[in-house]
């Protein structure tokens, strides 16, 4: 997947879909906030691995849109305009796992969650999506099934933040690069996976037609090697 192989950083949007902050509970936020994952994160669908779940862990799905910088960002400012469009180079489907027990361990105590995050195999990512391939990135359906169920499914129009406001906030804070990748959060239905179960994913765009570059399975195994989740 040579498209990823130029990125130097992944940030995630949290809290875009307003039935996923009900179903976890949060509270909703007044402008864009994201985190960071590693690129080492990511697994390529190409690459036919499984997702691997850490010992000790319990590990949420959570299908998004994905947008991959084709330029550099700066204070990016783009008056109402579809020109936001021009930073892109494209798109891809992604999922952003997250060891949820970690995570609300960690925010219970003030601490950072980026363990949470940033496990081997905790981004999932689709082929490279052409720009031409979505005229309108806010009017895609994403799905996302576990052992043959649809678990997941709804339409990019229901972000609260639409994408040039996610650009604008990102850029003023850190430069953006080519080859970036950015997650647009995910709507409802989040939930756990386990070793043993199979996960898929598709687009549709604005037709309803599926875009073949998005589709992705994966099984899910359980992670080799020392490390176990402990309470901190």
């Amino acid at each position: 997947m040579s498209f990823a192989k130029n990125t130097r950083k992944v940030m995630c949007i949290g809290r875009n879909y307003v039935d996923h902050i009900k179903e976890l509970g949060n509270a909703p936020p007044s402008q864009p906030f994201f985190f960071l994952k590693p690129p080492s994160a990511i697994l390529p669908s190409v690459a036919k691995e499984p997702i691997l779940i850490p010992q000790g862990t319990t590990v949420h799905y959570e299908v998004e849109l994905a947008l991959v910088l084709g330029k550099p960002l700066k204070n990016a400012q783009f008056g109402g305009s579809n020109s936001y469009l021009d930073a892109l180079a494209g798109y891809a489907l992604a999922i952003d796992l997250t060891a949820r027990n970690v995570q609300n361990e960690a925010k219970k105590k003030g601490l950072p969650w980026s363990i949470a995050k940033g496990f081997d195999t905790f981004l999932p990512l689709s082929e490279f999506i052409p720009k031409e391939k979505i005229s309108d990135p806010h009017n895609v359906t994403l799905q996302l099934d576990v052992n043959g169920v649809t678990q997941q499914k709804d339409k990019t129009s229901l972000m609260m933040f639409k994408i040039p406001e996610i650009l604008e906030t990102v850029s003023s804070i850190m430069t953006l690069e080519a080859g970036d990748i950015i997650l647009t959060g995910t709507p409802k239905g989040v939930g756990p996976i386990v070793p043993g179960d199979k996960v898929s994913c598709k687009i549709y765009d604005e037709a309803d037609n599926i875009i073949e570059e998005g589709s992705m399975d994966f099984d899910v195994a359980q992670k080799p090697g020392p490390y176990i989740f402990k309470q901190t």
